[in-house]
């Protein structure tokens, strides 16, 4: 397996080698937009408050006093510091802005006007400026000055209405799927508006939720309700309309099915010796099988209660129907498949050494996706700011901030 095969940082510089990005960064959705951006290739400039910059630094576990998720999802990055209450840390701000290409920040809507570097700020010193801007809400409407984290989103999206089992207390999504989210649709964005300015010569100014973000997930369930009202519950991990397509007992636990099309529906009747089910009227088309779905489950169990999981997937596979087991996350960061495509590795840091990365899934053939260096310490790159043309005086008030 050759480097690019393997998703490794060699074959090249990466697709988005030559864009300078700002990332004024905290949490999740600006620095993990960014981070999608820096492993393609970009360079990516964070820049924090010098008083403990990024709130994600005080979160552990840590090695040798570095945060470690700070250091994943802030790899392949700069990092500088400057105070932007100040006017000496606003104008290093606008001098580096001048020459970017790109502007990411994700704070409450307004902080930027009152610091002095929003859009409109930047745009007067750098026309072809792309400026994105991820919040809980939006930077307009009747939410947009409240405070909105992931849960927040997660809740008035309807992600939680539908999320975990009947009857019981509400449950989010066990990742922080509204910041993530929001952060692969402000990297989306960025690169569409890259390559339209490609075009135009012209920046833009792009506004991402993770309200919206979190809105975007409702395929199903909007179907449902713009149709004739139906109003999505919580079905444990049973799929909304169609079945057999959930997890179920096997003797040792849980394992996951999904015979969902009439080809698959045969196969895995046959594969685990249930044909009769095939003959029984309450399953024969999918609409019947979702409206007994029950009962169709019981019947199912009653075959998958006496098999391990192992047996169950075996089988399955075998008869070429998708399944899985349901892996606890040191079986996901040990898993032979993933180990045999190369996709965690290790960056380097000079504070905590050997950092362990989870990949990029996105593997390019010639420009593949680029493995730096673990997040950096804060104001490691502070010799950036030598380069702006400030006088001795100006530095040293820059540097002491």
């Amino acid at each position: 397996m050759d480097e690019t095969e393997s998703g490794s940082s060699g074959g090249g510089e990466g697709p988005l080698s030559g864009v300078t990005v700002l990332e004024l960064g905290v949490f999740m959705a600006g620095p993990f937009a960014t981070m999608q951006l820096a492993d393609l290739g970009a360079r990516v400039i964070k820049i924090e408050n010098p008083t403990g910059g990024d709130q994600t630094r005080s979160t552990g576990p840590f090695i040798n006093g570095e945060s470690a998720p700070y250091m994943l999802i802030n790899r392949n990055k700069e990092s500088i510091t400057l105070d932007l209450k100040s006017e000496v840390g606003q104008e290093a701000f606008m001098r580096l802005a001048e020459t970017a290409d790109v502007v990411v920040e994700n704070m409450r809507p307004g902080v930027m006007q009152r610091l002095g570097v929003a859009y409109e700020n930047v745009r007067e010193r750098n026309p072809g400026i792309i400026y994105a801007s991820a919040s809980g809400w939006g930077q307009d409407g009747p939410l947009a000055k409240l405070a909105g984290l992931d849960i927040m989103a997660q809740a008035r999206s309807g992600l939680m209405s539908i999320t975990g089992q009947p009857d019981s207390p509400p449950a989010k999504v066990g990742v922080p799927i509204c910041d993530l989210t929001s952060a692969m649709y402000v990297a989306l964005a960025l690169t569409s508006a890259l390559y339209e300015r490609n075009r135009s010569g012209e920046g833009q100014y792009i506004d991402v939720s993770l309200f919206e973000s979190g809105v975007s997930y409702a395929v199903w369930e909007a179907a449902g309700y713009f149709v004739d009202g139906k109003v999505g519950r919580p079905n444990g991990s049973a799929h909304q309309n169609q079945a057999p397509y959930q997890a179920v007992h096997s003797a040792d636990g849980y394992v996951t099915i999904g015979a969902n099309t009439p080809r698959n529906w045969v196969r895995f009747c046959q594969g685990l010796g249930l044909a009769e089910l095939l003959d029984d009227e309450r399953f024969q088309e999918s609409y019947d099988r979702l409206t007994h779905r029950d009962a169709l489950i019981d019947l199912i169990e009653e075959k998958t209660k006496t098999m391990t999981t192992d047996e169950v997937v075996e089988v399955l596979n075998e008869a070429g129907v998708p399944c899985a087991p349901i892996s606890d996350y040191s079986q996901v960061f040990t898993d032979e498949h993933l180990a045999s495509r190369d996709f965690f590795w290790d960056s380097e840091h000079p504070v905590a050494g050997t950092v362990r990365q989870i990949g990029s899934p996105m593997r390019l053939s010639r420009t593949p996706a680029r493995r730096g260096p673990a997040g950096p310490s804060l104001g490691a790159d502070n010799s950036i700011l030598d380069e702006l043309g400030f006088s001795e005086a100006e530095l040293v008030e820059l540097k002491s901030q």
